[in-house]
């Protein structure tokens, strides 16, 4: 297997979840062993690699920074660009967080769609997980072994009446996250919300964007996409913030009430554990 880019430039508009800022993104294709670079239009095109080193703070998303320059919320793009295996992308956006569009990664997919997938001359390069790295947050779990694919095993729990526990084993191959995972939404509870807008958080948040959930039900009038969504977005997270190691993975991650502060802790311990991993 060759590296992958897209053919052609696309772009869309649409509004920070957290920050409520408008936001312009382009994607464009890039040179074999670029990996996934974000570039600030409105800071002269500073660029920030979508890798681990940045990782700045991950309470309610992902966000990098680099030299005082931040860039938050990317989870949802990288996990549409790794789940429809693009290797090498330029993301260029001119606000501080990326757009939230429906809260899941289906827009994203519809645009790498759109812009059209290419392969280039160079080899793909794989991580390959050669020993079982975990760490663990009070009742938050989460560890990675080796497997000769890459696979997550997902399990939430929340005591909600459409949560509860829900547990799924997901596969990346044949394009089974546009089908299984990309349509799953983002979630959060109404006693969150002025907490989290007195921290000046999902201020860009609505029923368009978000599934809403009161003490016993929800307030979005659409359904459920999926029975079991809750736990298929928790996967969609998972497979975003793992993109920043920077090449595909073949391992298999196990999960446990887990989330983004887990996720980089695991990555950021698996990294240096010696003889863990290798390139392939």
């Amino acid at each position: 297997m060759n590296q992958t880019t897209l053919v052609d430039s696309v772009e869309v508009s649409g509004v920070g979840l957290h920050t409520g800022v408008p936001v312009n993104l382009t994607l464009k294709s890039a040179p074999e062993n670029t990996g996934y670079i974000f570039v600030r239009t409105d800071l002269d095109n500073f660029e920030i690699p979508a890798s681990v080193e940045y990782i700045s703070h991950c309470s309610y998303a992902t966000t990098l920074l680099r030299r005082g320059v931040l860039l938050s919320t990317c989870e949802h793009l990288l996990a549409a660009l790794r789940g429809s295996g693009v290797d090498n992308c330029f993301i260029e956006l001119d606000n501080i967080e990326l757009p939230i569009m429906d809260g899941s990664s289906e827009d994203f997919i519809e645009l790498i769609r759109k812009a059209g997938i290419r392969e280039q001359d160079a080899p793909r390069h794989v991580f390959r997980v050669l020993k079982a790295v975990s760490v663990e947050q009070g009742d938050r779990r989460m560890s990675i072994g080796p497997a000769d694919r890459f696979e997550i095993d997902c399990l939430i729990d929340f005591p909600h009446p459409f949560i509860k526990k829900q547990e799924l084993k997901f596969v990346a191959e044949n394009g089974s996250f546009g089908r299984e995972i990309a349509a799953a939404r983002t979630f959060g509870f109404t006693h969150e919300i002025e907490m989290l807008r007195k921290a000046n958080l999902a201020l860009g948040g609505s029923l368009d964007n978000a599934i809403v959930l009161t003490d016993d039900g929800m307030l979005n009038e659409q359904p459920l996409r999926f029975a079991d969504e809750f736990v298929r977005h928790k996967i969609l997270d998972i497979i975003g913030d793992f993109a920043l190691i920077g090449m595909p993975i073949e391992g298999k991650i196990t999960a446990q009430r887990s989330g983004h502060a887990v996720h980089a802790a695991l990555m950021s311990k698996l990294l240096k554990t010696e003889g863990a991993w290798e390139i392939k």
